[in-house]
Protein backbone atom coordinates (compact mmCIF):
# COMPACT_ATOMS: atom_id res chain seq x y z
CA UNK A 1 0.00 0.00 0.00
CA UNK A 2 1.29 3.22 -1.06
CA UNK A 3 1.27 6.10 1.45
CA UNK A 4 1.71 9.44 1.20
CA UNK A 5 3.19 11.12 3.87
CA UNK A 6 3.96 14.51 5.42
CA UNK A 7 1.17 15.95 5.62
CA UNK A 8 0.96 19.16 9.03
CA UNK A 9 -1.47 18.64 11.47
CA UNK A 10 -1.45 22.28 11.71
CA UNK A 11 -2.15 22.89 7.56
CA UNK A 12 -4.40 20.58 7.10
CA UNK A 13 -5.74 17.97 9.43
CA UNK A 14 -8.58 16.29 7.32
CA UNK A 15 -5.23 14.83 5.10
CA UNK A 16 -3.08 14.69 8.28
CA UNK A 17 -5.78 12.41 9.91
CA UNK A 18 -6.52 10.17 6.83
CA UNK A 19 -2.40 10.10 6.80
CA UNK A 20 -2.54 8.62 10.00
CA UNK A 21 -5.42 6.41 10.09
CA UNK A 22 -3.72 5.27 7.21
CA UNK A 23 -0.29 4.63 8.92
CA UNK A 24 -1.90 2.72 11.95
CA UNK A 25 -3.81 0.08 9.37
CA UNK A 26 -0.41 -0.18 7.87
CA UNK A 27 0.72 -1.11 11.43
CA UNK A 28 3.90 1.85 10.45
CA UNK A 29 4.06 2.84 13.87
CA UNK A 30 7.23 4.46 14.02
CA UNK A 31 5.70 7.09 11.40
CA UNK A 32 3.16 8.07 13.61
CA UNK A 33 2.37 12.01 14.65
CA UNK A 34 2.18 10.20 18.46
CA UNK A 35 1.78 14.01 20.53
CA UNK A 36 -0.88 15.20 17.85
CA UNK A 37 -3.17 11.49 17.71
CA UNK A 38 -2.64 11.71 21.64
CA UNK A 39 -4.19 15.18 21.82
CA UNK A 40 -6.97 14.03 19.12
CA UNK A 41 -7.62 10.93 20.98
CA UNK A 42 -8.28 13.73 24.51
CA UNK A 43 -9.86 16.06 22.61
CA UNK A 44 -12.83 13.10 21.72
CA UNK A 45 -13.76 12.66 25.30
CA UNK A 46 -13.68 16.35 25.81
CA UNK A 47 -15.80 17.08 22.69
CA UNK A 48 -18.25 14.24 24.63
CA UNK A 49 -18.23 16.62 27.72
CA UNK A 50 -18.85 19.28 26.00
CA UNK A 51 -22.16 17.80 24.62
CA UNK A 52 -23.17 16.61 27.46
CA UNK A 53 -23.18 19.83 29.19
CA UNK A 54 -24.64 22.11 25.84
CA UNK A 55 -27.76 19.62 26.47
CA UNK A 56 -28.23 20.22 29.97
CA UNK A 57 -27.47 23.81 29.70
CA UNK A 58 -30.73 23.60 26.77
CA UNK A 59 -32.93 21.41 29.14
CA UNK A 60 -32.13 23.65 32.28
CA UNK A 61 -32.54 26.80 29.83
CA UNK A 62 -36.13 25.35 29.18
CA UNK A 63 -36.79 24.21 32.15
CA UNK A 64 -36.18 27.61 33.93
CA UNK A 65 -38.67 29.18 31.54
CA UNK A 66 -40.97 26.90 31.74
CA UNK A 67 -41.09 26.76 35.89
CA UNK A 68 -41.23 31.06 35.73
CA UNK A 69 -42.91 31.77 32.62
CA UNK A 70 -46.30 29.40 32.98
CA UNK A 71 -47.97 31.12 30.66
CA UNK A 72 -45.83 30.59 27.48
CA UNK A 73 -45.84 27.02 27.83
CA UNK A 74 -46.09 25.66 25.03
CA UNK A 75 -45.17 22.85 22.71
CA UNK A 76 -42.05 24.04 21.56
CA UNK A 77 -40.89 24.13 24.82
CA UNK A 78 -41.93 20.56 25.84
CA UNK A 79 -40.81 19.50 22.65
CA UNK A 80 -36.78 21.01 23.31
CA UNK A 81 -37.14 19.40 27.04
CA UNK A 82 -38.13 16.02 25.82
CA UNK A 83 -35.58 16.01 22.97
CA UNK A 84 -33.24 17.26 25.73
CA UNK A 85 -33.98 14.47 27.80
CA UNK A 86 -33.71 11.92 25.53
CA UNK A 87 -30.25 13.28 23.82
CA UNK A 88 -28.59 12.90 27.10
CA UNK A 89 -29.51 9.36 27.95
CA UNK A 90 -28.98 8.17 24.72
CA UNK A 91 -25.00 10.13 25.52
CA UNK A 92 -24.88 8.48 28.83
CA UNK A 93 -26.30 4.78 27.43
CA UNK A 94 -23.39 4.98 24.55
CA UNK A 95 -20.08 6.55 26.78
CA UNK A 96 -21.28 5.56 30.59
CA UNK A 97 -17.95 7.23 31.43
CA UNK A 98 -20.16 10.60 31.10
CA UNK A 99 -21.69 9.69 34.68
CA UNK A 100 -18.83 11.29 36.69
CA UNK A 101 -19.06 13.86 35.43
CA UNK A 102 -23.26 14.48 35.77
CA UNK A 103 -21.82 12.85 40.08
CA UNK A 104 -19.04 15.83 40.26
CA UNK A 105 -20.85 18.97 41.73
CA UNK A 106 -18.16 21.68 40.26
CA UNK A 107 -18.86 20.09 36.69
CA UNK A 108 -22.58 21.35 37.34
CA UNK A 109 -20.88 25.10 37.42
CA UNK A 110 -20.74 25.61 33.44
CA UNK A 111 -23.93 23.78 32.72
CA UNK A 112 -25.72 26.01 35.03
CA UNK A 113 -24.01 29.22 34.58
CA UNK A 114 -24.68 28.75 30.69
CA UNK A 115 -28.90 28.27 31.18
CA UNK A 116 -28.92 31.11 33.91
CA UNK A 117 -27.54 33.36 31.36
CA UNK A 118 -29.90 31.99 28.55
CA UNK A 119 -32.81 31.97 30.53
CA UNK A 120 -31.99 35.85 31.18
CA UNK A 121 -31.36 36.50 27.47
CA UNK A 122 -34.50 35.10 26.10
CA UNK A 123 -37.05 36.17 29.33
CA UNK A 124 -35.69 39.51 29.93
CA UNK A 125 -37.10 38.23 33.33
CA UNK A 126 -35.91 40.48 36.41
CA UNK A 127 -35.30 38.24 39.30
CA UNK A 128 -32.69 36.12 41.59
CA UNK A 129 -31.46 32.85 40.55
CA UNK A 130 -29.58 30.35 42.95
CA UNK A 131 -25.71 30.45 42.16
CA UNK A 132 -25.90 26.89 42.01
CA UNK A 133 -28.49 24.30 40.17
CA UNK A 134 -31.15 23.74 43.03
CA UNK A 135 -32.37 20.62 40.90
CA UNK A 136 -30.28 16.76 41.29
CA UNK A 137 -30.04 15.31 37.94
CA UNK A 138 -33.10 12.84 38.63
CA UNK A 139 -35.18 15.97 39.23
CA UNK A 140 -34.27 17.35 35.48
CA UNK A 141 -34.22 13.96 33.95
CA UNK A 142 -37.61 13.59 35.92
CA UNK A 143 -40.35 13.43 32.75
CA UNK A 144 -43.02 14.75 35.22
CA UNK A 145 -41.30 18.43 35.31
Amino acid sequence: MALTTGHSYDTDIIAWSNEQSALLRARRFSELDIEHISDEVEDVGKSEQRELAHRIALLLTHLLKWKYQPERRGASWDSTIRTQRIAIESRLRKTPSLKASIEDADWWTDPWADAVRAFFSETNLDMELPDVCPWSFESIMDESR
